[in-house]
């Protein structure tokens, strides 16, 4: 058995529920945006759950408000980055959903190290968070971010824990509490 068995459930299978809605919707992706789209895969010929596209990031703006306001995804279920540790070296990942169909597809877009990624704030309040977190963790960095800074580690800590060539002892201390921004007291 692999992801690509159905598994009975009381809601039915996904790509019985779906699967007309979802290749449509490739169709028009693919017709809109043609040389951005690096791959497509889809359930039941592909090892997915859900369609997964795979973009290049010049376009990840344009691409994310297509699927919001044009195919009706309009909520962020999870915006995540996994480091490849190939070139490109990044890829950031999103989980929407449709509130009206309940459908849902995975986007992901292909980012270079060093290159910097239009934020999606603008379409999303919430990725405000996960936008910290990723540049936190990953070091990916944000256009027009409202607030980028570092939101679980200190801002002394030198490097960005979950990419694959951080050391795994790349224990750091502080002797002193950070110093606390007089701006945030407000």
């Amino acid at each position: 058995m692999d992801i690509r068995t159905r598994i009975p459930t009381n809601y039915g299978s996904w790509v019985d529920l779906f699967g007309a809605l979802w290749s449509d919707q490739v169709t028009k992706i693919q017709a809109r945006f043609g040389e951005a789209t690096l791959s497509v895969q889809m359930p039941e010929t592909d090892p997915t759950d859900v369609p997964t596209f795979v973009f290049s990031s010049h376009a990840n703006l344009e691409v994310l408000q297509f699927f919001k306001v044009d195919l009706g995804y309009d909520f962020l279920v999870d915006y995540t980055a996994t480091d490849e540790e190939l070139e490109p070296r990044f890829l950031l990942v999103f989980q929407l959903m449709s509130r009206e169909t309940k459908a849902r597809v995975r986007v992901k877009f292909q980012v270079s190290e060093g290159t910097s990624v239009e934020s999606i704030v603008s379409l999303w309040p919430g990725a405000n968070w996960a936008e910290r977190e990723i540049f936190d963790m990953f070091g990916v960095q944000f256009l027009n971010h409202p607030d980028l800074r570092r939101i679980l580690l200190d801002i002394r800590w030198e490097g960005h824990p979950l990419r694959k060539d951080y050391p795994l002892r790349g224990y750091q201390s502080f002797i002193t509490p950070e110093e606390i921004d007089p701006e945030l007291l407000k």
